[in-house]
């Protein structure tokens, strides 16, 4: 059964790319913690604080639902997130920058909220295609920018709240960065650090060392400049000469080795891959360790099996 995204479309496409799937989560997370109604209103809401990584995985396989799965499996992601969305609803405990004062109220279906919650995951998803798979043509972006307006209509974000255009949105989305608005609480800037793999005090086992190492090494190197400084994250010539290498070999691999590019090993669906990042930290906790640094108690988790 057809899905409500073609394979033909853009989204589709790069999102069938594992190496976008398996780093823009990370990289959109991190950068949406900047958003302090966004990222508060969510740490209040869900077992972000306790499970950040468990939490992700299941984001990750809603979204992949939607956009790559068939229609039954998108109407299913989407009543699973529209049960969980309707509590999420209150006011932000703390003071988050001269935009978001303490006691501002947060609601998922804010129009505006949506959007952003949109705005972040785009972003990441093209840059994270133009760095390791190719740069995006100019309508090659609009249809990216199509497909993810229509993404947030399917979780019910009206059009009205989205801009009206790529070069609308990639100015919107630069001015924010610009401006005075990106702000860290103290536990937002230590749950980007820990998403990001700046700080992870628990390892995962050897043999996965090297490709963990390889995804914080492309989610810390792709964030914007302004916010690796809002984060304290130091980052030197050897990391960036690094980085930038590690970039130039996928794009490589995707563009001059066709057999390869074309195989399951840089494309396909990666809930597989979600699942063991879930389950790798649900061990941690299991085994009386903390998945995050400073979180001692583990109230719940999002079971990411019931999606």
């Amino acid at each position: 059964m057809a899905g409500y995204f073609s394979p033909r479309s853009m989204a589709y496409r790069a999102l069938s790319q594992r190496v976008v799937a398996l780093t823009y989560g990370q990289r959109a997370l991190a950068i949406g913690a900047t958003h302090s109604l966004l990222a508060q209103g969510t740490a209040q809401s869900t077992s972000n604080r306790e499970t950040p990584y468990t939490r992700l995985a299941l984001t990750a396989r809603l979204f992949e639902a939607v956009f790559l799965g068939t229609t039954e499996e998108a109407d299913r992601a989407l009543a699973f997130t529209a049960k969980r969305h309707a509590t999420v609803q209150g006011t932000i405990d703390e003071y988050g920058g001269p935009a978001h004062p303490a006691g501002e109220r947060y609601d998922a279906y804010d129009p505006d909220a949506m959007w952003w919650t949109v705005a972040f995951t785009l972003d990441s998803v093209e840059h994270q295609y133009d760095h390791l798979v190719r740069r995006l043509a100019d309508r090659e972006r609009q249809e990216l920018f199509e497909d993810f307006v229509r993404w947030g209509e399917l979780f019910g974000m009206p059009r009205s709240a989205a801009p009206r255009d790529h070069a609308d949105f990639r100015q919107q989305y630069d001015a924010y960065l610009a401006s005075d608005r990106p702000y860290l609480t103290a536990e937002m800037k230590q749950l980007g650090r820990y998403i990001a793999g700046y700080d992870v005090p628990n390892q995962p086992p050897l043999p996965a060392r090297p490709l963990f190492s390889t995804i914080h090494l492309l989610t810390v190197g792709s964030l914007p400049p302004s916010v690796r400084t809002l984060f304290e994250m130091e980052w030197s010539r050897r990391d960036e000469i690094a980085y930038q290498a590690v970039c130039r070999s996928s794009r490589l691999g995707h563009s001059r080795i066709p057999l390869l590019a074309r195989s399951p090993i840089l494309r396909g669906r990666s809930k597989e891959f979600y699942k063991i990042v879930a389950r790798g930290e649900q061990d941690v906790i299991r085994r009386g360790g903390v998945s995050m640094p400073g979180v001692s108690d583990v109230s719940g988790t999002d079971r990411v099996e019931s999606a």
